[in-house]
Formats: C-alpha cells, structure tokens, sequence
C-alpha cells in the first residue's frame, strides 16, 4: 500500500523520481526530513522487485530566495558526491540532479539514504567532539583532480550584526580583525558546511555519515573547523567552540601556525554567524533544544567572540 501524500512530492518531481527507480520499483511511503534551512527534504522508501525497501532522499529547493540560487548549488552538491563514491568519506550516493527544474516543479536532487540521526544533545559531547573531528580531517585529505571553486564568504565588517548588550569592545575589536585581508593559507578540500547538523551518528557512537555537501569548496583547513567551532559554542557553550580547535590538531589537522592568522578565521565566521542567529536557532528548536531561543543563541555568540579576543590578548 503506497502511504505518501501527492500534495507533499509534487506530480513533475514524482515523475521525474520514477524514472529514476529500478524496473519494478515503486515509491511506497515519504516523510519529512526536518533540520534544514535551505531546502525541503524528504525520504523516499522504495519498494524493490523482491520485496523489500531502500530509501532514497529528495532534495528540492522551494523557497523563492533559495531558488534563484538552487542550480548553482546543486551543480556542485552533485560534483561533490560524485567525486567522494569509494573516497573513504561517508556521504550519499548521488543517482539524478535537474538542477534548473527542467523535469521537476523545483531544482532538486535525489540520492542515496544514509542511516543514523544527528544529535544535538550536551550528553556525550566530549565523544563526539573527537570523532567529528577526526572526520574533518579526513574531509580535507581529500585531493580531487578537479578542485571545487575557491571559498566564498560574504561577511563584511560592515554587514555584522551586533547583539543587543553584547560586549561591544570585544565585537569592535573583533570587527577590526576582520578588516584585515584574508591570511595566506594551504588550500584545502573544504565541506564548508561541516557542524553537528550535517553529521549522522549510531549509537555507538560513530559517525555513520556527512551530507549537505553544497558548498564545497577549495581553502584554508581553518575556515571549516572556525564553522563548526562555532556551531559547537552556540550548541553547546564557548568552551565546546574554542575546544575543536584542540581536537582538530589532536586528530593529526593542521591549522595556520600564526596565533593571529587563526584568530582571523575563527573571528570571520563567528561574526558571519551574527547575520543569521535567527535562522540558525530554528532547526535546533525543531531538533528539541528547545531553550535555544533566539536570544539565548545571541548570548551564547556574545560569549564565544568575547571569549575569543580575550585569548588574543
């Protein structure tokens, strides 16, 4: 009995996904995935010849503002996945792309289901930090023959967004920092996304796999591990975030060997933050850490970039 709602994967994207399905095959139940920001997601059980199931997952950019930038995205998610099949990284298996809606209602992807759940909570931490660092340094031994395009950050020191009663010389002075012009660096196979939302686990626990894979890109190992150090400060406390740093070196990574070169990307993504507290916040309230407010998020940012130039003192 087939239990998925039409109004939920749209007639075109249904279509197109069929004809992606083996001989025999048919979509028999979908569910929402929930914890992204940019794109809907669903996971697709498809019922085989014999029997049994496997799961797809459909990606499908639907919110205007995302949309005009889907086909892009999607062109280097899919060259992402297909250069990481048999990399020794556990991501999905890409299996189709209509990157600019020519089949689909939306520009979506399809590919392969990776077992285990992300996991938001305190408990455990001191495990999973660890582990999740180890798997970044993994991602970035990666040395494609073809190197994604090179990191883009959009944050200026014009364009962050500092918190109501946040320690302002602190801010002020992070801001300088990031007037300065980028550090050299040794270019990197970067996730550029990679934070707990992105990271599967068991529940050994062990990292079953790494998706969102959109925003790859070639460049300093320190920019990828300042994204997650931030995540882990906002998720988890200040303390998590300067933490991975650590952990990232402990696991063989390694990072600028300037105190102030490291400070830059560490200070340019916790400010890049600033601008998106409130998106940010949302898939974690949806995930259960329900006393992740916006404001309360705020706070925790306040604290990682103040705590952050106190160290650069």
């Amino acid at each position: 009995m087939t239990t998925y709602d039409e109004a939920a994967v749209r007639p075109l994207t249904l279509a197109w996904v069929r004809r992606q399905l083996e001989a025999g095959e048919r979509i028999v139940r979908t569910a929402a995935l929930h914890g992204g920001i940019t794109a809907e997601m669903r996971r697709l059980t498809i019922g085989t010849r014999d029997g049994a199931t496997r799961d797809l997952v459909l990606r499908s950019f639907v919110d205007p503002f995302y949309v005009a930038r889907a086909e892009d995205s999607l062109h280097r998610e899919a060259a992402a996945l297909s250069l990481l099949t048999g990399a020794g990284v556990p991501a999905p298996e890409l299996v189709a792309v209509d990157p600019a809606a020519a089949q689909c209602e939306y520009p979506s992807l399809l590919m392969t289901h990776l077992a285990g759940r992300t996991i938001f909570d305190d408990e455990g931490l001191e495990t999973r930090v660890p582990l999740l660092a180890r798997q970044l340094v993994a991602i970035h031994a990666l040395r494609p023959a073809e190197r994604p395009r090179t990191y883009v950050t959009l944050t200026t020191a014009d364009t962050v967004v500092v918190p109501k009663g946040a320690d302002a010389a602190a801010w002020a002075a992070a801001i300088n920092v990031i007037r300065r012009p980028a550090p050299p660096y040794e270019g990197r196979f970067l996730h550029r996304d990679f934070q707990p939302g992105n990271v599967l686990f068991d529940l050994s626990p062990r990292i079953t796999g790494v998706v969102d894979w959109a925003a790859t890109s070639w460049g300093p190992a320190d920019l990828d591990v300042a994204h997650c150090s931030t995540n882990l400060a906002l998720l988890h406390g200040p303390a998590w975030g300067l933490r991975f740093a650590e952990a990232y070196e402990e696991a063989g990574g390694v990072l600028a060997a300037a105190a102030s070169e490291r400070l830059y990307w560490q200070v340019r993504d916790g400010l890049a933050c600033s601008e998106e507290v409130r998106s940010v916040a949302r898939p974690w309230r949806a995930a259960g850490r329900t006393e992740l407010t916006t404001r309360a998020v705020e706070q925790r940012l306040d604290a990682y970039v103040t705590a952050l130039m106190d160290r650069a003192r």
